[in-house]
């Protein structure tokens, strides 16, 4: 009895140190993402940190168009192949209760409340899901070799004569540019939508889901507002031919190369590809490009913007282990101002700590620009909505549209009615 007892003892002792050691074994993370300049630049701050702390970091990129499906198939099924993952505010709440709570992350402290907000990234408990990996939001670029700064359009008809000079004086061929297509809604459709005091869903720039459901879930797609966006649009591509006629199918890639390819004089990109556009490798633009606020519509005067952040984010499923692992490199990251001050440098998106935003501020005056028409602007919207079913809006949305742009000038006004109703019962 005496030897079966000390067989017990001694078996304890080495579950309870197997047990140890299964923290102990934990150097590898794995990220899921979408490559791009700013997931890059965080990506190389979790590497920076691992080979510090002995933890391979493993990237698995995927591809923009089945990030989504990807993610939530994996998340939903409870797999641990990801041990953090890219989060964006446009699927936040449809992820948020699979995800990690993260408000034990002490350095989310110091990211900015707005994009912070537990409406965008909250699950039903009122815990945070996120940490921010930089703020992403859009500019609008233009080429400083052929319009001087007071030469900006202000207005989108303005917009539309500035473009027009250039193109007759041989300097591009097309005025403006822009992503429209299906998840590249905000490149076109949705800034000068915004700009004119118009929004998807009713009233305008409201993201409370209560006040949107205590409105019957109203869709904007039969307001004034909205038959002027697309109008002008259609006129844009088929009247005065500033934009390409195949810009309702460009995604922001296919809009992006032809502004950096020297044919377009305008477009609108987020900020983070400051640092591709102006990279000689990659644009014949390079060292030619300013930014300045979004023009106007008729229904608006004061200027806005939008202002969101991309983010990291903890699948539920994985091992305690992991979760706390994954949760120091995440601290870390947000601690790290070298690794930050690179990721600014590198693609002009303001990162997530904002004590650092000051100091780079003053030395450079793109992040001054952002900081005065953005960061620090009161006039501001949220780029997307919070509630699961926002994808099945945006998508009806742009369907809608990009029918009514793609059609007859006469039909427009038909189409969006035709198409209210769709947006407001995905909404439902």
């Amino acid at each position: 009895m005496q030897g079966l007892t000390k067989w017990f003892a001694a078996a304890t002792v080495a579950l309870m140190a197997g047990t140890g050691s299964v923290a102990a074994q934990v150097k590898e993370l794995r990220i899921g993402y979408q490559p791009s300049p700013i997931q890059d630049a965080s990506i190389a701050m979790f590497e920076t940190w691992g080979a510090k702390n002995g933890v391979k970091i493993v990237k698995v990129p995927n591809s923009y168009g089945v990030y989504v499906e990807k993610m939530t198939a994996s998340l939903t099924s409870n797999a641990d192949q990801y041990d953090v993952i890219w989060h964006n505010d446009d699927w936040g709440q449809t992820w948020a209760h699979l995800l990690e709570p993260t408000d034990d992350v002490d350095a989310n402290k110091f990211a900015e409340k707005w994009g912070m907000d537990k409406i965008v990234f909250g699950n039903a408990e009122g815990q945070n899901t996120v940490v921010p990996m930089g703020q992403t939001f859009s500019v609008f670029f233009y080429r400083s070799d052929l319009v001087k700064p007071e030469e900006v359009p202000k207005t989108l008809d303005e917009l539309v004569t500035v473009s027009k000079k250039l193109q007759a004086d041989g300097k591009v061929k097309f005025g403006y540019v822009g992503g429209m297509a299906m998840n590249h809604s905000w490149f076109s459709w949705f800034w000068s939508m915004w700009g004119n005091n118009c929004d998807v869903l009713m009233p305008p720039y409201e993201r409370d889901n209560k006040k949107l459901a205590a409105a019957g879930w109203k869709s904007g797609m039969t307001e004034p507002c909205m038959q002027q966006t697309v109008e002008y649009w259609w006129d844009a591509i088929n009247t005065h031919k500033i934009s390409p006629r195949g810009m309702p199918a460009y995604d922001r890639n296919e809009a992006n190369a032809v502004f950096m390819g020297g044919d377009a004089a305008f477009t609108v990109a987020d900020s983070l590809w400051w640092g591709t556009f102006n990279d000689p490798a990659k644009s014949k633009v390079a060292g030619k490009i300013a930014a300045a606020r979004f023009p106007l519509g008729p229904n608006r005067t004061k200027p806005f913007a939008w202002d969101d952040i991309w983010g990291w984010a903890i699948p539920k499923s994985i091992s305690p282990e992991r979760k706390k692992l994954a949760k120091e490199m995440l601290n870390a990251m947000m601690l790290d101002e070298e690794g930050q001050t690179k990721l600014f440098k590198a693609t002009g998106a303001p990162p997530p700590n904002t004590t650092f935003w000051p100091k780079i501020a003053a030395e450079d005056s793109f992040m001054k620009l952002l900081k005065e028409s953005v960061l620090d602007s009161p006039d501001k919207v949220r780029g997307a909505y919070y509630f699961p079913q926002w994808p099945a809006v945006h998508k009806a949305f742009n369907d809608t549209v990009t029918k009514a742009v793609t059609g007859k000038r006469e039909d427009i006004a038909k189409v969006l009615a035709e198409g209210a109703p769709l947006v407001s019962k995905a909404a439902q």
